[in-house]
């Protein structure tokens, strides 16, 4: 019995570990809907995340569409399909692989950098000392990176988009000898709104999951060093997992039939 007793141990640890993570972003969100603001905060939070984050964004996505094309390509040669090349790279890229590669790289970079710098301030005692001086911990450090991730990762995605299919049309049209025009033509018409939107929409829950599960390691971390840097591990792999879960989630409330 003891193997059954680790396996439900576990599974109600992870139902705990949910329901903390539910009640700290309840709490957050109501912060986010009542005054007062700090626009500095959030300026800075948004140039963390949107500028500084670009060029890791920017390549991972370039990359990934002229990976895509080439392995498109050699698939659909064997079916005389080379044509689909253009459809397949521009509906990857605006459905799934800009907004969860970006979304990735960002929980990688920004998560990180959220769960140890709130993390220190924890064991520093910084935030009690916020409290003391009247000012609210959500309001002060947990609000500005809400705001910030959630529109800010929609630009880097919307960017991630632009360099992905870009990056499929040099593959295509400089090595696979692609008429640039009929490449360009069979982008521009299989491509919908709904496929940009619902790639926008995830990067937005993306951007937010990823300051929150960092804000939420970060401010409840303990045990000095060590565990600022095990609270910037949760938080990594949190978000990462979340990530993953609601691609899923918000795939199947846009497109299932």
């Amino acid at each position: 019995m003891n193997f059954v007793a680790t396996i439900g141990r576990a599974f109600l640890d992870a139902l705990a570990a949910i329901g903390r993570l539910s009640m700290f972003a309840a709490v957050a969100i109501g912060h986010v809907f009542r005054p007062p603001y700090y626009p500095r905060l959030i300026a800075r939070q948004m140039i963390e995340i949107g500028y500084f984050s670009l060029p890791v964004v920017a390549l991972t996505t370039l990359f990934s569409g002229m990976v895509l094309a080439l392995q498109s390509y050699t698939g659909f040669a064997r079916f005389s399909a080379e044509g689909a090349v253009a459809t397949v790279v521009v509906l990857s890229m605006t459905r799934e692989l800009a907004p969860v590669l970006a979304g990735l790289m960002v929980a990688g970079r920004i998560g990180a950098a959220m769960a140890a710098e709130i993390g220190t301030m924890r064991v520093t005692d910084q935030i009690d000392a916020l409290t003391v001086l009247s000012t609210d911990p959500y309001k002060y450090l947990v609000v500005p990176r809400l705001i910030a991730g959630a529109t800010m990762l929609p630009i880097l995605v919307l960017v991630g988009d632009i360099l992905g299919v870009f990056g499929g049309y040099l593959v295509s049209v400089y090595k696979l000898d692609f008429n640039a025009a009929a490449y360009l033509r069979r982008t521009w018409d299989y491509l919908e709104m709904i496929d940009v939107v619902s790639g926008l929409v995830k990067a937005s829950a993306f951007g937010f999951l990823v300051a929150l599960t960092g804000c939420y390691h970060g401010y409840n971390s303990k045990g000095g060093a060590q565990g600022v840097g095990q609270a910037t591990t949760n938080a990594v792999v949190s978000a990462s997992i979340l990530i993953l879960i609601f691609n899923y989630i918000i795939t199947e409330l846009f497109f299932a039939k």
